[in-house]
């Protein structure tokens, strides 16, 4: 009687096993909640990338070349840095 404890009854395998069931099931809404964030951000790296490619890599123009008027302009999109002691719009070759 004293060790009653140790024997295990066929429910507690069963409650055991539900509870294993619900975790995982937790788990795996977790998991996928984060795939879709990761998802999101792998995304939105693929633009920053191709807009700061087209940035670098655009054309340049030569010196005696006429310049585009104010109202033509593409207005520059603003670079940000991961590095708080740098300014905003400063590039790495800065």
């Amino acid at each position: 009687m004293m060790f009653d404890f140790l024997r295990s009854s066929p429910t507690a395998y069963l409650k055991r096993a539900a509870t294993l069931l619900e975790e995982a099931q937790m788990a795996r809404i977790e998991h996928q909640a984060a795939a879709e964030h990761h998802s999101a951000l792998a995304r939105m790296y693929a633009e920053r990338v191709r807009r700061l490619e087209s940035e670098l890599y655009r054309p340049q123009q030569p010196a005696g070349a006429e310049t585009p008027k104010v109202s033509e302009e593409r207005p520059q999109p603003q670079l940000y840095s991961l590095d708080a002691g740098r300014r905003a719009g400063a590039t790495s070759a800065s």
